[in-house]
């Protein structure tokens, strides 16, 4: 049998293949890391049921990728408050948003400014008065596909679809986005969910919903010791403002 010899197109594309294996020596190449999880502050009894806190190390080390000392950070979904309390640690001014008051009345206590996490609606962001942000750092409320509690009210309310939320996910960060400075970075910590089962894409489909608003710089997987939501690792997605 005849073997084909090299022409121009399979030269072309020798090159072609090669060249895009290179990396940028400007370009940063690191996409995964092992980090340890738990957070340096123990929460009151009653919240040890709903203890989903994105890890201290993840907060400090985006903290210190993606700002710098002096500028403001800004977190959609406060939660118990780790985003704007290591702000504040590392010489930042941390705002944020949360809707639970019980959350937000025991984080407020905590803060060196209370006055900066307001307790309300992110899907009204544009409504309060927050400042331009360098940085917007925040781990997203996890949903199910078959889930039908409201990931937004704290999932106080039932009828809810999965469509439903990744477009409110698009409302929230448009809003971010007109909040945050011309040159500021998004980053969004979540993960894919198993149960019974089923797989939900939900981090490669909040970062598909958010590409449409900002610019995708690409993810780092986080790889823990342990996780849940049946996997050992989650997403660090990084957006830039397009």
């Amino acid at each position: 049998m005849k073997r084909r010899g090299q022409n121009a197109l399979t030269e072309q594309l020798k090159y072609s293949n090669r060249a895009n294996r290179k990396s940028n020596p400007d370009e940063k190449v690191q996409t995964w890391l092992n980090l340890p999880r738990g957070n340096k502050i123990i929460l009151p009894p009653r919240f040890h049921h709903e203890n989903v806190r994105c890890a201290d190390s993840l907060v400090e080390y985006c903290i210190n990728e993606f700002s710098e000392k002096g500028q403001v950070i800004f977190d959609p979904f406060a939660g118990y408050g780790t985003t704007l309390l290591i702000a504040e640690e590392m010489g930042r001014h941390g705002y944020g948003v949360e809707f639970s008051k019980e959350k937000a009345n025991y984080v407020q206590g905590l803060l060196e400014h209370p006055e900066r996490l307001i307790r309300g609606d992110s899907l009204k962001l544009t409504e309060y008065e927050l400042p331009l942000f360098a940085l917007c750092l925040t781990s997203p409320p996890y949903t199910n596909q078959s889930d039908t509690e409201n990931p937004f009210v704290d999932y106080r309310q039932k009828g809810f679809d999965y469509s439903s939320y990744l477009q409110g996910m698009g409302s929230i960060f448009s809003q971010v986005s007109q909040k945050m400075k011309p040159a500021g970075r998004l980053v969004i910590e979540a993960s894919n969910l198993k149960k019974n089962g089923e797989v939900t894409t939900l981090a490669w489909d909040i970062a598909h919903e958010v590409s449409k608003i900002f610019h995708f710089d690409g993810e780092t997987i986080i790889c823990w010791d342990e996780y849940g939501y049946g996997y050992n690792h989650s997403y660090c997605l990084v957006f830039s403002k397009a």
